[in-house]
């Protein structure tokens, strides 16, 4: 009798702590967040301690290329809560107005070649002849996918600035192209590449040389895309890229590097989802964050629109008219 007892207990309290958890798990809410893969390293960490402040709220975080991240939504029909790209162009261009209607443009990056110790001609490159080790045939080059990445479709509009800049014809078809050329769908998905030696250099973010220890060289601001004061230099290129319907083109114009965020209109967690991106935006958490991992955070951040905006958010923005209106810019 005791025995049954005592399996009585154990089976109660068993009982009760799988309730308990239930509840707990149940009590928890989420946000699912499709972003850029150059926002991985970052993200990754925003996210953490961002949970560990908010311990009911867990942040889902799904990596990308920003072009793919988009098709997601609009071909794909995904649900999430917060797009955040690394080209706040492809929110304007694909996301507005039938998926959000706002666009935050929170950091800035760069262009730079990145490469290994192993990298033919890593002793002797520099910032002054780059461009003729690129196109040493024996040298392997790698980017991503323009149609699928913005670092991809950056990679390119680079070059195009470099031919203007330096009266050199035809670096596309003399550096993207051919058996020593090397296409992933997004910038990270290169550095495998890298490390096994099967490409000695790279166009990527500065930001993710710099969270993976990677050599690089800094390239002139007029080509590397830094710099919104060149921003008409810039214009001076596009590509065209695959638009979101099937034999469609959509026109990127050069620009400098600028990150977009953006609550998806059939979020399921607005509220969470807003406070995630007011934290983001903090000065002080996300925006230290970005900066430790080599980005560099727009404050205050730029948005189109302040209509429907949450008052924790209004703290960290400033309407992008106001900027011309002030001559701030």
């Amino acid at each position: 009798m005791k025995r049954f007892s005592t399996l009585i207990v154990i089976t109660v309290a068993l009982v009760v702590l799988f309730g308990n958890a239930c509840q707990d798990n149940s009590q928890q809410k989420s946000i699912l967040i499709f972003h850029a893969g150059s926002l991985s390293y970052p993200f990754m960490k925003i996210a953490g301690q961002f949970m560990t402040e908010n311990p009911g709220i867990k942040v889902i975080t799904e990596a990308a290329g920003s072009v793919a991240s988009a098709r997601k939504i609009t071909e794909l029909k995904r649900q999430a809560d917060i797009f955040a790209s690394a080209d706040y162009q492809i929110i304007d261009q694909l996301l507005i107005p039938e998926y959000t209607a706002w666009n935050i443009q929170f950091a800035s990056n760069s262009i730079v070649i990145a490469y290994n110790d192993h990298s033919k001609y890593a002793e002797k490159i520099s910032s002054a002849n780059w461009l003729d080790i690129l196109k040493d045939e024996q040298v392997n080059i790698g980017s991503s996918d323009p149609d699928a990445d913005p670092c991809g479709y950056r990679s390119v509009i680079c070059l195009l600035l470099a031919e203007k800049l330096y009266h050199e014809n035809n670096l596309i078809s003399k550096l993207l192209s051919g058996s020593r050329y090397y296409q992933r769908p997004k910038e990270t998905d290169l550095i495998a590449l890298l490390e096994t030696k099967t490409i000695d250099y790279l166009f990527i973010y500065k930001s993710v040389a710099i969270q993976h220890g990677m050599h690089y060289v800094e390239l002139n601001d007029s080509i590397n895309l830094s710099n919104p004061a060149l921003n008409n230099w810039y214009a001076n290129t596009y590509i065209d890229i695959r638009g979101s319907q099937s034999g469609t083109k959509i026109r990127l114009n050069g620009e400098a590097i600028t990150y977009g965020i953006t609550l998806l209109a059939d979020s399921k967690n607005q509220s969470d989802a807003w406070q995630f991106i007011s934290w983001l935006l903090h000065p002080e958490k996300g925006g230290k964050i970005l900066k430790e991992s080599g980005q560099q955070p727009i404050t205050p951040a730029l948005i189109n629109s302040t209509e429907g905006l949450p008052t924790d958010v209004m703290k960290y923005v400033i309407p992008i008219n106001n900027l011309y209106k002030d001559n701030t810019l």
